[in-house]
């Protein structure tokens, strides 16, 4: 949530600010509603005054014997004027922190301009596609042939579509892939492993931006209790710092986490309902992080580089592009899309996002360190991103790594984790 006091003091510098995410702020109605809240807090704090001035008078008059009817009779108008006055503002407060809600983050000002991902701007490239010398197959053609590899029938049978079952050698190398990427940020990058819920309550969703925007795209429990299903280990990981006051000293805070991920994405995307590319239960490893302020910038580049350092040990080809300014989530101030090479495409496609928040989750979450500096409690920045999406590296491997005869290379670097296999066949 953006500072509504920022806000107030300049809607029209935030208004061209959002514009770059194609949001137009209703600088109008939030005018209204401002100019309405200080009327009714100034006609709050007037009754309250006036109610206490009365009290005061009460009791002057019992020490001077007099009649105090007259002035218990005005106080039950001033206190009914009062509770109407006080019911008024605290919805023109909802109001105006319902719609708050729904404003996106400003984005940074090294997000170029434009409308969608075609407007995104390459920054990087590491690694060079292999060529092949015969007919590439996709992943899912790939997968089924293979002796133990993926079967999506038996998960349309078991569940529906955009489910995938993986059995035998194929089931281990997404594990393995799993107890690389977090082996690789605990000991080298520092990472604090966590195991979280994977059901949240509505208040953690709202605190990293899924709700209220986006709750259509979340599976939701029915029952007693309101309980979602995660979208990613982002919400559960980042709320653990919700409602704290973190001591300077234990910042940053780095945290990385394996989980499932459940999307509804009800819409079509085409060929991408088919496979593993899209799909509404996914795993990931998941890298978070919080900050101070100042170390914002930094703190986006070095989990970037540490997603980065897992393409490149598997050595998978793979690109870095900024978001443009109409691509940049809700929440995001500036993101950072990392796109694997995938040869059935003949394309890049996004394989992890790293985002810096800025202070947009931490003040939804009342998530803060104390300043030594002031001693105040000031806002962290979050930032977050996928090192990896288990499921897309999956296919990055058996893709890049396919042979003309169907059997598929492990990459070097995970076959101590298959117990010395060299091939999927």
């Amino acid at each position: 949530m953006l500072d509504p006091k920022i806000i107030r003091s300049d809607a029209d510098l935030i208004a061209k600010a959002l514009r770059k995410k194609k949001f137009e702020l209703d600088v109008a109605r939030l005018a209204e509603l401002d100019c309405q809240r200080k009327v009714l807090q100034t006609d709050t704090e007037a009754l309250q005054n006036e109610r206490n001035q009365r009290s005061k008078s009460i009791g002057k008059a019992k020490a001077a014997g007099e009649d105090v009817s007259e002035i218990l009779q005005s106080m039950e108008g001033i206190k009914s004027e009062l509770d109407t006055k006080k019911e008024q503002l605290n919805l023109l407060q909802k109001e105006l922190g319902d719609y708050l809600l729904t404003v996106p983050n400003v984005p940074s000002e090294s997000v170029p301009e434009g409308a969608d991902e075609s407007d995104n701007k390459e920054i990087a490239r590491w690694g060079t596609p292999k060529t092949f010398d015969f007919a590439v197959k996709d992943h899912a053609e790939l997968g089924e042939a293979l002796e133990q590899g993926l079967d999506f029938e038996a998960a349309t049978k078991i569940t529906g579509s955009r489910f995938a079952v993986m059995t035998g050698r194929t089931a281990q190398l997404h594990r393995a892939l799993i107890q690389f990427m977090l082996d690789t940020h605990t000991l080298k990058h520092g990472y604090t492993e966590v195991n979280v819920p994977y059901l949240v309550n509505a208040e953690s969703l709202m605190g990293t931006g899924q709700l209220p925007k986006f709750e259509a795209d979340l599976f939701k429990l029915r029952g007693d209790q309101e309980y979602y299903l995660i979208p990613t280990a982002e919400v559960p990981v980042t709320n653990l710092v919700r409602d704290q006051i973190v001591d300077a000293d234990l910042l940053p805070l780095k945290f990385v986490c394996h989980s499932p991920c459940f999307r509804s994405e009800a819409g079509s995307y085409g060929k991408d309902t088919k496979g593993m590319i899209r799909q509404h239960q996914f795993e990931k490893v998941e890298l978070v992080q919080a900050v101070r302020p100042q170390d914002s910038d930094s703190a986006l580049e070095e989990l970037t580089s540490n997603a980065e350092t897992i393409l490149q040990l598997l050595e998978l080809p793979y690109r870095k592009v900024i978001l443009c300014g109409g691509d940049t989530s809700f929440s995001a101030a500036k993101t950072y899309d990392l796109e694997v090479w995938l040869p059935s495409q003949d394309c890049y496609r996004e394989i992890s996002s790293c985002s810096s928040f800025a202070d947009f989750q931490a003040r939804r979450m009342q998530a803060r360190w104390r300043n030594p500096e002031t001693g105040k409690p000031e806002l962290l920045h979050t930032i977050n991103g996928s090192g990896l999406a288990v499921g897309r590296t999956l296919v990055a491997i058996l893709e890049n790594g396919q042979l003309e005869d169907g059997s598929i290379q492990i990459p070097k670097v995970l076959q101590s984790y298959m117990n010395g296999i060299e091939l999927l066949v």
